[in-house]
């Protein structure tokens, strides 16, 4: 056992260009912490808020390094699909960049748990399509960094849906694996796909959505990750009697993943400046 800390990463400019990755390589998983409201940001050197949040809000909010999320979730689990146009999230992306220092705006994803399928009544290469629909709706209308989503559910697929994206998905950049959050309870599966991913492009920088304590404990899954979020700490307080929306409860939730020691596995990779070629890439697709 030997204890990981969380370092955060170096100071970066609020307005990366597209094709950047603006969170720089740092020593450990940097932990964004997801938060109910927008005016909690300020107590964290980190913070992940979904756009959910601030579509309503009409003033500003004092914050530090942040990534705004899609609200990917919410929109598919609840309706199937996104109610609004690539280009009314693309507006929320320049209406809120201004606060702080946004990192990254996370991409319009379709998650691909069966039961998500069932709702869309879509497969997984369809959903994988969608996704990179969206990536290029949202980002060519935008200098802020977006980040793309891979998507799938077997390990092989995320693989597949790398292959799909072609050259969008530049050396080193910061990129997001979906559909990982509901399998907590399983690291081994999480671990399994980021391996998969790492295996053909050890060169990017993963970021994890919404894992929980169990799989920030596991070193496999954390050594993998350049970057994570999280919200369980908000469950937790209320599965326990206490106040989920306290962000002092966060503040122990960040505080105690820190410091938490954490079970290594062994990872054979490629060195990190090698890109290998995805087999049957087709090239088409790259342009």
């Amino acid at each position: 056992m030997s204890a990981t800390p969380i370092l955060p990463a170096p100071k970066l400019p609020a307005h990366a260009g597209r094709g950047a990755a603006p969170c720089s390589e740092s020593a450990a998983c940097r932990l964004f912490v997801g938060l109910h409201q927008p005016s909690d940001a300020q107590h964290f050197d980190a913070a992940f808020v979904s756009v959910n949040r601030l579509r309503k809000r009409k003033s500003d909010f004092k914050v530090g390094d942040w990534i705004m999320d899609s609200g990917a979730f919410t929109e598919i689990a609840n309706y199937g699909h996104y109610r609004e146009i690539p280009l009314a999230y693309v507006a929320q992306i320049e209406r809120w960049r201004k606060c702080g220092n946004m990192l990254a705006a996370v991409s319009q994803d379709y998650m691909c748990e069966p039961w998500i399928l069932e709702k869309t009544g879509m497969n997984i290469p369809e959903h994988q399509r969608l996704t990179i629909s969206r990536y290029d709706a949202i980002q060519s209308n935008t200098t802020m960094y977006i980040m793309p989503v891979l998507q799938g559910y077997a390990p092989a697929d995320y693989v597949r849906h790398l292959q799909m994206y072609g050259r969008r998905i530049k050396k080193g950049m910061w990129v997001g694996v979906g559909s990982v959050c509901k399998r907590n309870g399983d690291p081994g599966a999480i671990y399994d796909v980021l391996s998969a991913i790492k295996a053909v492009r050890p060169d990017l920088r993963l970021h994890g959505f919404g894992l929980k304590t169990t799989a920030l404990a596991d070193g496999g899954v954390f050594d993998l990750l350049h970057t994570a979020d999280s919200m369980a700490w908000s469950f937790a307080a209320r599965k326990q009697g206490r106040n989920g929306n306290d962000y002092r409860e966060a503040k122990r939730f960040e505080s105690r993943i820190g410091r938490q020691e954490r079970q290594g596995r062994l990872s054979f990779f490629p060195q990190n400046d090698q890109v290998l070629p995805l087999a049957g890439a087709d090239e088409r697709k790259l342009k």
